[in-house]
Formats: structure tokens, sequence, C-alpha cells
């Protein structure tokens, strides 16, 4: 059995350390290929924080966003697998803008990654239903894959959540039986062993691949829902608004706990005052009910050194675009695109969350720079965010999604990647020793990371 199949998050970060990160780097321009790039972890190696590894996508324009493993430690509860042959050894690799599906292989010489299978567009149309393909998780019935859009001819949805068999990868079926009143689409991930999955919502693909859309926005018309399903059957339970105001409910991390009943989900921001927000869902009898537990301001800013969205408001919204929750449930990290901050948050007390750490790089105004290169100013800023299984080192690159990139950060946002050093009893220094970006990626932006072995968003555990 694959080794890093862990029975208990405690046995995950108990784990050796991640040697490897995957991270995806995507051609805005659309006329070189997307790539997988492999980078170097091991800090006694040679090649620490060098990227090491490259494997071009056969086509352009794909816009590679996120991506995940073909298995993880959920498998040890699932049935029909054949768990001696089972091994975390695939990523499953979408293309946000082209809804293709790339297979690749780590297995021979995981510092490079092979092609082995495309799913095409029209394979997730016809099967599913469904375009636009953003985040996976191995499943209890297969692979799911949400998706942001409709089929064509129904781009703007609903979107929803296809299913992909764990061995072929090929498209099965749409997974829902009944969505109820689901319509937009963005992230899901689910209480195991409460028979419960969480689903969160952004905007229809109309809404999204051009950037924001300020009548859009300031009209509330983005997603501000979360939705509670029946795990094994696929129908719609309980839908819950977290008011019209809360703009864009993206990633949604449940306590790694498979007796919990409790998550975190972020919110990009509120039409009211430009702030951003985390909010904990938890059980209520037999209800589900969500508070905010975090709120983040706005900062004010010389409308001169503001991009022209935001030259009105005279303020930097924070926009929190990613949230991470550590494998033990104590630390959770918040990622502030537009101010450029990456927040700690003790949660040991979900319900009250207690800041305890924050560094600075980037930003929309700050352009902070690493202590690395001191004299390169930063754009983009901490995005998307992956912790190590034993909570110590947390990692994060810089892009968005290249329309909103161009939009906040029109001067261009580069491409670089950090590490930061967390203490166990909370707070957070840069790894300056560490800082792949520019040239390193040739050219392209880099979005998301997964660590050899899991990581904190990558895996569910079924025991205690």
């Amino acid at each position: 059995m694959d080794p890093t199949f862990y029975r208990t998050a405690a046995d995950a970060a108990a784990a050796p350390a991640e040697e490897l990160a995957y991270v995806v780097a995507f051609d805005r321009g659309a006329t070189t290929s997307d790539a997988m790039t492999v980078v170097g972890l091991d800090p006694e190696s040679d090649d620490y924080g060098e990227v090491i590894g490259w494997t071009d996508m056969p086509a352009v324009g794909d816009e590679l966003h996120h991506f995940g493993w073909n298995a993880c430690s959920s498998a040890l509860k699932h049935e029909g697998h054949d768990m001696d042959g089972l091994a975390r050894r695939y990523l499953l690799v979408p293309g946000l803008r082209s809804s293709s599906i790339y297979v690749l292989d780590t297995g021979p010489d995981p510092r490079k990654p092979t092609l082995v299978k495309t799913i095409d567009g029209k394979e997730l149309a016809a099967k599913a239903g469904y375009s636009r393909p953003h985040t996976l998780h191995c499943g209890p019935d297969g692979v799911f894959l949400t998706c942001l859009g409709g089929p064509p001819g129904n781009d703007d949805g609903p979107g929803g959540i296809a299913l992909l068999d764990h061995e072929t990868f090929d498209v099965l079926r749409a997974w829902e039986t009944d969505r109820g009143p689901q319509h937009f689409h963005y992230d899901a991930w689910w209480h195991l062993n409460q028979n419960v999955l969480i689903s969160s919502e952004w905007g229809s693909p109309s809404m999204i691949e051009n950037g924001v859309v300020p009548e859009l926005l300031l009209g509330q018309k983005y997603g501000h829902h979360l939705h509670f399903w029946d795990l094994a059957t696929g129908r719609h339970q309980q839908s819950v608004d977290l008011g019209a105001q809360h703009q864009m409910v993206l990633e949604v991390r449940p306590s790694h706990d498979p007796e919990a009943t409790w998550g975190f989900v972020g919110v990009v921001i509120s039409t009211d005052d430009l702030s951003a927000s985390v909010w904990r869902w938890h059980r209520d009898g037999g209800q589900w009910t969500i508070e905010k537990v975090i709120s983040i301001p706005a900062e004010p800013a010389d409308p001169d050194l503001l991009p022209p969205a935001l030259k009105p408001f005279g303020a930097v919204p924070p926009l929190v675009t990613d949230i991470d929750l550590s494998v033990d449930d104590h630390f959770l990290y918040v990622s502030c695109w537009g101010t450029g901050e990456m927040k700690q948050f003790d949660v040991s007390d979900p319900a009250r969350p207690r800041q305890t750490g924050s560094v600075r790089l980037g930003g929309i105004v700050g352009r902070t720079p690493h202590p690395a290169r001191p004299d390169l100013p930063l754009a983009g800023a901490p995005q998307m965010v992956e912790v190590s299984r034993d909570g110590r080192r947390v990692y994060f690159t810089n892009s968005l999604y290249g329309a909103w990139d161009d939009q906040f950060y029109p001067g261009g946002v580069g491409a670089w990647m950090a590490k930061l050093d967390a203490d166990p009893d909370g707070g957070l220094s840069i790894d300056e020793s560490f800082f792949p970006h520019g040239d390193d990626f040739r050219g392209l932006r880099v979005h998301q990371i997964r660590l050899q072995g899991g990581d904190a968003s990558s895996d569910s555990y079924c025991y205690r």
C-alpha cells in the first residue's frame, strides 16, 4: 500500500517531509504551452528552491489553474479499490479556459512528470454536461471535479461536479442527482464520515473570464452561498446565504478531524466596505449554520497608486483569494492578494480565531520585495497557499487568474514563489534562501502548488 496514505492526520504530520513541489505555470498570452514545473524543497540539496523539472502541455491557451492527485488518504475508506496497486501517483491537471484535463504520471521519475492521457473538453461536456474544470479531490465514487460552466451552448451553467473513474480517469457522469437551487460553483470538499459535501460559489464563466465585472460586483451578482449535500446520493440538502454583500465565496477548508462538523470558507470582498472575511460553518442540531469569524478591512491608499478599477475607492481591498488549514487544525492561513499580506490565525478555538503571524510580499500598492532581492519590488501577492503536513512550512505563489492579474496589477505580476517558516507556537518568518522567480519560470505565471506525499489541502483522513 502507498505509504503516503495516512490513517490519521497525526500520521501524516509525522511522515517524512516533502522534497518536491509541483507548481503549474501558464502563459497569459496563450502563445506558448503551459507547463507543470517541479521545484526542489530539500534544504540539504544543492537544488533547493530551484525549478528542477518541467513538463510542457501539448496545446496552448489552457490556463492551468487548480489540480490534484488521483488518490489520497481518503482511499483507505473508499470501496472498490485494489489497495495494493493504488498509489498517489497521477496528477490530474485541468485547463480552466480550454476545459481539457491532462493526466501526468509522476511514478517513473517524480522530477519529470510524463503526460499519459488527455481528457478532451468535449468528453467532459458530453458525459457530465460541464465545462471549465476547476478543483478536484479523490472521493468515494471516483475523482470529484468541480466545474464552473455548462456545456457548449449553455456555457454559463449551472456549474457542478463531474465524476471521473478512479483508474481510467474517464468521465463517468454528473455527480449531482438533485441540485436544488445551486447554480454557481467553485470549490467542494467534505466531512467524509458525516456523509456531507460542502460546495461554494464564484461566478459563471462570462462573469470571470475577462476580469471582475464592476456592474455585476456592485450589483451583488457573484456567488454568496454555501451549499450542503448528501455525499452518497448527490442530493442538495441546504443552502446558506452569507448575505449578498459578501461576494465570491471561494475556498472550502473543512476540519481534518474525520468526526468534526465544522470548517472555514473565505470571502473575497464585501460591497459594503471592500473588506474581506473568513466564515466558519458548523452543524447546529439538524441544520448547518455559518458565522463570520474573521474580518479584514481595506487599507486607504493614494488613488494615483491604484489601478483604474480601484481609483474611485481610494483604498486597497484585501481580496482574500485563498485560505488553508493546517493538518492539525491549529492554524489557518489567509492570503490577502490585494494588500500583499499572508496572515496566520490560531484556530484551536475555531469560533474565535486569533492572529498570530503576518508577513508582506508584493501588493497592489506596497510592492514589498523579498529579502533575497531587496532591489526588486514585487507585483502580485500571496495567492495560492499550501501548508506542509507537519505545519512547519508554508509555500505560496503570486498569480490569481490571468484576466484578474491584469486588472489589479496592470503592469504585470511576473512570477514568484515564496516559503515561510511557521513557529509551532505561532509566528511566521520568510525563508531568505528560497525564492524561485522571474526567468526561473521561463516567462510563465505560477498558480497552484501540490506537495510530494500530500499536503494540507489534498487529503481527507478517515480515522482518529
